[in-house]
């Protein structure tokens, strides 16, 4: 059996594995999780693989208690994440409001399923409002990355964990049951590559030194709103973080905006649309939270619309059209309930918009 340990191996991994075992050479202290699909592969793989691995993994009670364990380790100065699915996440609501608001870093991990309720295990993107609002009470935000490919789906746990750790604040990977359960070519990072040290701020025990007080609650109106226009100067430093691709055309008249799994449809979408001599591109966004606005109103300067495709009811349309704030029409291609959207009913969608523009000249 070859080493799972080598550096830069070509492995054939399921989306899930491969988180799993980025997160373990992120150098992960301890892991806190519950079952549930299409995410159970995660807390299955770390289970066999951390304890001889130098980490520890704990299968908790419930989602609101394994997120409370994770407010505990970060508070410790432990590198931990989590991961579940839709409801499952919801549940761990109070407790991500928390960590944002005691400014911990630690990575959570979504991997969607189809909603609301109990839904079905099937892909589906219903939960974006969830992930980039704040799902949560209070005024924060979580950095949200969103991956389409299993490769991105372990190197986004380095780049998850250096987010986390620079601003002290929660990191999200927000995939979903396909990018979870597929298998693809991934080559893995470095393991331990990833620089880890205890930060002077972690409650570490009181020796010859000040205490360390990590808190969300604070009873003076006047602390409290210091506290939430602190978090709101980081949010704006974390814009500096913005990551988009634009895939296709430089100046489109026919602007897809797309992420995960619905950006990997749509590039298919772009060699439909070439064959019948439709300037189409793609403008996949990264990074949810924070959103390219500026970059979605650049790339649609000179088009005519701008369709959004996502499997839900439309949710991250709403952030494309701030980006665009009017200037021109903005679609909606969803499919819901863990239905796919095909390649070809994304370009029957943009010739059937395109032949009612033309229509209406």
């Amino acid at each position: 059996m070859q080493d799972i340990k080598s550096k830069g191996e070509a492995r054939l991994m399921k989306g899930n594995e491969a988180l799993a075992e980025a997160a373990i050479r992120a150098g992960i202290d301890a892991y806190f999780g519950y079952p549930i699909t299409p995410q159970s592969e995660i807390l299955e793989y770390l289970t066999a693989e951390m304890p001889h691995r130098g980490g520890k993994v704990l299968q908790a009670e419930s989602e609101v208690a394994s997120i409370n364990m994770i407010y505990g380790a970060a508070g410790a100065g432990a590198r931990v994440m989590t991961s579940s699915s839709s409801p499952g996440i919801s549940l761990m609501q109070e407790g991500i409001s928390y960590i944002a608001a005691a400014e911990l870093p630690c990575l959570i991990v979504n991997v969607n399923r189809g909603g609301p309720g109990l839904g079905t295990i099937q892909p589906a993107q219903g939960d974006y409002f969830q992930a980039v609002k704040g799902g949560g009470h209070g005024d924060y935000h979580l950095i949200v990355l969103a991956p389409a490919s299993v490769q991105e789906m372990a190197d986004f746990v380095f780049d998850a964990f250096k987010l986390a750790e620079k601003y002290r604040n929660p990191v999200m990977i927000l995939a979903d049951g396909a990018l979870g359960q597929m298998m693809e070519r991934v080559v893995l990072p470095e393991e331990g590559s990833l620089p880890k040290s205890t930060p002077e701020w972690a409650t570490t025990g009181k020796v010859n030194r000040a205490r360390n007080i990590i808190t969300s609650l604070h009873l003076q109106s006047e602390k409290m709103e210091e506290i939430n226009l602190h978090l709101q100067e980081k949010y704006k430093r974390i814009e500096e973080e913005i990551r988009f691709e634009l895939i296709g055309s430089e100046n489109p008249d026919v602007l897809l905006v797309a992420y995960g799994l619905s950006a990997r449809i749509c590039q298919k979408t772009l060699e439909l649309a070439d064959q019948k001599n439709i300037n189409a591109a793609l403008l996949r966004p990264i990074t949810l939270y924070p959103f390219p606005y500026k970059a979605v109103a650049k790339a649609s300067a000179d088009a005519q619309f701008i369709l959004v495709v996502e499997m839900n009811a439309g949710q991250m349309i709403e952030d494309v059209k701030l980006s665009v704030n009017g200037k021109l029409p903005v679609y909606h291609k969803g499919r819901m309930g863990g239905v796919i959207p095909s390649p070809d009913e994304i370009l029957s969608e943009i010739e059937s918009i395109l032949q009612k523009q033309n229509a209406a000249v």
